[in-house]
């Protein structure tokens, strides 16, 4: 009967240890596979190049390294790149290569598909279909840091979670590809680097508090008054405006970092004084800033790019009131690259199946 073999990222460096003592091997053993796979990022056993044959060997027969692969590669006129990512069931998930003068940003996936129902999002119409692996989530970052270091000869500077999916809903693998993304044993990047964006899940955004997690908190916000933002997101009926001010009142009282609120204007939906007043309000429960998004349309449906009036209007209220927005205009438009446009039209076939919980 053929052996088992399980994926070798799934073990911790305790386990990997507790694997070549079994085996009648060197502890140290497990340290030096460890660096190639988290920090050297490698995907295959043979490249192991300061491990005996016989180890490598002995390695192939118990393990395998399910890496993802970069299934499509498109690039944007503005230089944006997307990938579609094929991982090792041969699901798709999607992710974005960002360049600026200042920095190139990765813009990574969570899940496959996406549980949440928000009305303006084309990867809400997709399923959940399960979480991504750490390693899943992990490697999206080393694909995209090495096409910035091909297409732009520069390095990756920056991650957010602002992908498919909704990072809270996989708490554990997210936070553990992040310990491996920015350890020493791994890619080393400073965790002030990362971006972690919500659609607001209070007792989640406790935990976070809770666990000292040092990324930064960006929360997917869009309006300030509970009927509006219910339109928006039926996750605030069970999660409201309260609730959410409540969590982020304690992220700031254990953290003393600030929030980012990120904002699309629609017109005939939020594009009024009310509602820019109400943000402004909310805006002053901690300190904060406001990133003013411009809307990618996913259809001919209700939701429209606000005027430029709109925008004015906002920032006039939020400025008078000292809060800093900042208008962020989108990317990668021509290859559905931009925020809410990630929906895998290649492979929507691929992601029509049934639900499924990790």
């Amino acid at each position: 009967m053929e052996l088992q073999k399980k994926d070798i990222r799934k073990l911790s460096l305790t386990e990997l240890e507790e694997f070549f003592l079994a085996q009648g091997d060197k502890k140290f053993r497990a340290k030096q596979v460890y660096e190639w796979l988290w920090n050297k990022s490698l995907k295959n056993f043979d490249e192991m190049s300061n491990i005996s044959l016989s180890t490598r060997e002995l390695l192939k027969v118990h393990f395998i390294i399910n890496h993802i692969r970069v299934d499509l590669m498109q690039h944007s006129s503005d230089g944006t790149i997307k990938n579609a990512v094929k991982l090792f069931d041969d699901k798709i998930v999607e992710s974005v290569l960002i360049p600026t003068t200042k920095r190139i940003t990765a813009c990574i996936s969570s899940q496959v598909g996406c549980s949440l129902d928000c009305n303006f999002c084309a990867t809400a119409r997709l399923k959940r279909m399960r979480n991504l692996n750490a390693d899943e989530i992990y490697d999206q970052v080393v694909a995209i840091k090495d096409e910035a270091e091909t297409y732009f000869q520069r390095p990756l500077t920056n991650i957010v979670f602002m992908g498919m999916g909704e990072p809270l809903l996989n708490y554990a693998n997210v936070m553990d590809a992040i310990d491996k993304i920015t350890s020493h044993e791994g890619l080393g990047m400073a965790p002030r680097r990362i971006t972690l964006s919500t659609v607001g899940i209070p007792k989640m955004i406790r935990k976070m508090a809770d666990d000292e997690v040092k990324v930064n908190l960006a929360v997917s916000l869009h309006s300030a008054i509970n009927e509006t933002r219910s339109r928006l997101m039926p996750i605030n009926d069970v999660n409201p405006l309260e609730d959410l001010a409540e969590a982020l009142s304690y992220w700031y009282s254990r953290t003393k970092r600030k929030v980012t609120y990120e904002y699309v204007i629609w017109a005939g939906i939020n594009d009024d004084e009310r509602h820019a007043k109400a943000l402004a309000k909310f805006c002053k429960i901690i300190p904060s800033k406001v990133n003013l998004i411009q809307y990618n349309p996913i259809d001919e449906g209700e939701f429209r790019q606000a005027s430029q009036e709109a925008v004015d209007l906002y920032i006039r209220v939020l400025e008078g009131q000292d809060i800093i927005a900042k208008v962020r205009k989108s990317r990668g438009q021509d290859i559905d690259a931009a925020c809410g446009q990630l929906a895998n039209k290649n492979e929507v076939g691929q992601l029509s199946g049934t639900e499924t919980q990790d």
